[in-house]
């Protein structure tokens, strides 16, 4: 394995900077679930988090550690809704203007809740690649400091920490689900876990309609994926053919990826809501429908990362009242 691009010096710092910015989630044991894999299952509550989702972390980790210029300057991203609730959030706090460009996949709920943060919301194209583009005019023409979703070292070692409080909070820990896009999250958190304990097992779950960072390690090298609608919409958009940090990182860090049909997105929405009583978006519970669909194998304790709650709450009532929904007319 090559030297990683994110250290854990560089996640301890994170934990430092970020502290009394966002919140510690909890880890909560799940019988249900336990019953159904017949082993010990946690799950880690990340959609608590003050925006909503895991994305606050490395968003504020950025934003803290940007040089006064860039600051002043403002920052810009592009984002499927969290990571844009996240950077809006952490540039109000801190004072930074921001701008998001996001495609017209991105639900109303998360463009309405991130423009309601002060941010500069703009809407271009079908994708999370027609969108970089508005986001490359404003860096080379006005400046802005870029921050991406996933593919950035402040933005990783962000994320890294869910991974330390994991290990504080169950230490006997043999498998790790967490839901897999762009590669951030998964690739923080494996770096976290694996240098204190290399034998647990990470496993990345994403949906099979449009599953980028998949279809890149199966490629041996980023590639280009059709975006397409899915109940699991945060876990669109691609890797970056330019990909710098998170294709490799998970390449040498991450055990398994797992994908889930729509069907099984939506049974793990609707078992988060009347077994766990919890409200989660599709994305954030691709970890339940894995174990729900018998497709996780674990020898030990096992923690599921419930990773955000930014659902549209007219779709997540049509879902657990058991309709059918059809995702291409969802994403239109």
């Amino acid at each position: 394995m090559t030297a990683l691009p994110v250290g854990m010096a560089g996640i301890r710092e994170a934990r430092r900077r970020i502290a009394g910015h966002v919140r510690r989630t909890p880890l909560v044991p799940s019988t249900a679930l336990s019953d159904r894999l017949g082993r010990p299952v946690s799950l880690k509550l990340e959609h608590l988090q003050i925006t909503g989702s895991f994305k606050l972390r490395g968003a504020t980790n950025a934003i803290l550690s940007l040089a006064a210029e860039q600051a002043q300057r403002g920052v810009v991203g592009v984002s499927t809704g969290n990571h844009g609730r996240g950077l809006a959030h952490a540039a109000k706090v801190a004072g930074v203007p921001c701008t998001i460009c996001m495609s017209a996949l991105v639900p109303a709920n998360k463009v309405e809740a991130i423009r309601a943060l002060g941010a500069d919301v703009r809407i271009v194209g079908r994708s999370q690649d027609d969108a970089q583009v508005e986001v490359d005019r404003l860096v080379a023409e006005e400046g802005m400091t870029m921050l991406p979703p996933f593919d950035h070292p402040d933005i990783i070692a962000g994320q890294g920490t869910l991974g330390l409080e994991i290990l504080e909070e169950c230490p006997e820990v043999e498998t790790v689900l967490v839901p897999l896009s762009g590669g951030g999250l998964i690739a923080g958190l494996a770096l976290a876990i694996k240098e204190t304990q290399p034998d647990v097992r990470v496993v990345g779950v994403s949906m099979a309609r449009g599953a980028a960072m998949h279809a890149s390690q199966q490629a041996g090298k980023p590639v280009l994926v059709e975006e397409l609608a899915t109940l699991a919409d945060s876990l669109g958009g691609g890797v970056g053919l330019d990909n710098r940090y998170t294709f490799r990182m998970v390449r040498d860090l991450v055990d398994e990826i797992l994908l889930l049909d729509e069907a099984e997105i939506a049974a793990a929405i609707r078992h988060v809501y009347w077994q766990e009583q919890e409200i989660v978006e599709g994305s954030g519970s691709v970890g339940v429908g894995a174990i729900l669909a018998g497709k996780v194998r674990a020898a030990g304790p096992t923690v599921v990362l419930l990773s955000g709650r930014n659902i549209d709450m007219a779709l997540h009532h049509r879902i657990i009242s058991g309709e059918d929904v059809d995702v291409a007319e969802e994403g239109t």
